[in-house]
């Protein structure tokens, strides 16, 4: 079986700054995208920021400039560095990756159980 597990999350003001981590663990061959996206309640859960295997990142608009996605593939862990916060992006962050079980299989989705950003004064 495959994990994600979030950590990082916390409260913080408004320009502060946070960095989520989220590890995989379990039986891997593979990681290819990974992602961060948030939830709040009553509202659908949106991408945040991606990141390929190779480091290509995209990120949503309302987050350019002020978050950073990065990976360590040898620990294979997802970063999340978020700068200049705002009360709007308090939300539960979940972790997400394309995980591949062993060689030549097709890569399944995996989710985190997401953990709390509050951004407020």
């Amino acid at each position: 079986q495959v994990q994600l597990v979030e950590s990082g999350g916390g409260l913080v003001q408004p320009g502060g700054s946070l960095t989520l981590s989220c590890k995989a663990s379990g039986s891997i061959f593979s990681i290819n995208v990974m992602g961060w996206y948030r939830q709040t309640p009553g509202k659908e859960r949106e991408l945040v920021a991606i990141i390929t295997s190779r480091g290509s990142t995209n990120y949503a608009d309302s987050v350019k400039g002020r978050f950073t996605i990065s990976r360590d593939n040898a620990k294979n862990t997802v970063y999340l560095q978020m700068n200049s916060l705002k009360p709007e992006d308090t939300a539960v962050y979940y972790c997400n990756a394309d995980i591949s079980v062993r060689i030549a299989s097709v890569p399944y989705n995996y989710w985190g159980q997401g953990t709390q950003v509050t951004v407020s004064s």
